[in-house]
């Protein structure tokens, strides 16, 4: 059965085709630009018997239902596409940011989880919407085939209150589910996963620190296969520093930049999310960037890989801390399976806690998993390529089994 796996964004589509019965990748793609002056796709199919062909259409996409019509005519296309007609497709995913507390697990799609849906803009005011929009457009043209929601937040539904509480009034919990909800679900179940079946184990038998490190980051604390803590909370802004995000701060600095710069709170969204990070340390988000500038004695440059790496060695120990015993911690997506630098730095002076890294294995250049520790580190740490759209597909596809 082919799959189609769509992420939608306010003004792009990403996508995937996959066969599941092989998880072979037969195209992915982006449509980026809708509703600007001229749009974009991108699709690169992975042909049977041939090398990969890249495709790239620039024109008008006014909206996302023209944009999903030309994915589907690049995916049909007689010379470069995958698939022969729309027909082949047997369900549709879509990547969801976020479920509230009212979605433990992937769905399928019915008018009453698109009203849940809906009622959980006001958590995701920037994603949800666009998920919608993905969700409707895909709806109204695939009118016959299942749809399936996954949800980032649904692999953290397992955290405890202690973990997902705020100490504020409990009335805002309440009546406003102010709470901590975490995201990357997806990535870090996948890579716990192969985590499990590296360390020869089932899943429900590991404790694990999943550690996801790219233009966006957050770890999450796996007891027994259940995420129990998550570092970022109710928005995608708390916990480690991020390429452009600020990650944890005084809560108190919202006001203090209130009275003495005359910001409003959009100017302090903007600055904590987009101005801060990595980028506002340095003046870069780009981790290659920033190496090459560090060596070349760029002070802000050092101190920035400094600022990010102390605060995953904090959390790391603060999660050693939650869970007891440690099976295994895992690196995982853009910096996490490509930066030794970062993880080596992650790691130091954690020998302590039975963290011993190989310097060979940790710089070895592989897309494979693999482990990276010492033979007598008693935690095993572990490079796991992340893999959000296959994670979807085997959601959907235990969903429609079920």
């Amino acid at each position: 059965m082919k799959l189609f796996i769509i992420n939608s964004g306010s003004s792009s589509i990403k996508y995937q085709v996959i066969e599941m019965a092989d998880e072979t990748v037969l195209a992915a793609g982006l449509v980026e630009r809708i509703g600007e002056t001229c749009g974009r796709l991108k699709n690169i199919a992975f042909p049977e018997t041939r090398n990969e062909q890249e495709s790239v259409i620039e024109q008008p996409i006014p909206d996302h239902h023209s944009g999903m019509l030309l994915a589907i005519a690049t995916l049909t296309d007689k010379d470069k596409g995958v698939i022969g007609h729309v027909s082949e497709i047997g369900a549709i995913g879509h990547r969801v940011v976020h479920g509230g507390e009212d979605f433990r697990g992937s769905m399928r799609i019915t008018p009453a989880v698109i009203e849940v849906l809906q009622r959980n803009i006001p958590l995701a005011p920037l994603h949800n919407p666009a998920n919608l929009d993905g969700i409707r457009v895909a709806m109204d043209i695939f009118s016959q085939v299942p749809q399936v929601a996954v949800f980032d937040t649904a692999f953290h539904q397992t955290m405890p209150p202690r973990a997902y509480l705020y100490a504020i009034p409990y009335a805002l919990y309440e009546t406003d589910r102010v709470r901590r909800y975490g995201f990357h679900g997806t990535s870090h179940w996948f890579v716990a996963k192969e985590c499990a079946r590296l360390l020869d184990k089932s899943l429900p038998e590991c404790n694990l620190i999943t550690i996801h490190l790219g233009n966006g980051c957050s770890m999450t604390a796996i007891e027994n296969g259940c995420s129990v803590d998550t570092s970022l909370g109710m928005t995608p802004l708390e916990g480690l520093v991020m390429g452009t995000r600020s990650g944890d701060v005084d809560p108190a600095l919202h006001l203090f930049l209130k009275q003495n710069k005359g910001m409003d709170l959009e100017a302090i969204d903007t600055l904590l999310n987009k101005e801060s990070g990595l980028k506002g340390l340095c003046g870069m988000n780009d981790m290659r960037d920033i190496h090459k500038a560090a060596v070349a004695g760029h002070v802000r440059a050092k101190l920035a890989v400094e600022v990010q790496t102390y605060r995953i060695r904090k959390y790391i120990g603060a999660y050693m801390a939650v869970l007891g015993r440690v099976d295994g911690i895992v690196f995982t997506a853009g910096i996490g399976e490509n930066d030794p630098i970062v993880r080596a730095e992650s790691l130091k002076g954690m020998e302590a806690f039975g963290v011993r890294l190989d310097p060979e294995h940790n710089w070895l250049r592989t897309k494979e998993a693999r482990c990276i520790s010492a033979p007598d580190s008693t935690v095993r740490v572990f490079v796991i390529p992340t893999n959000e759209e296959l994670a979807i597909a085997r959601e959907m596809a235990q969903v429609l089994r079920d």
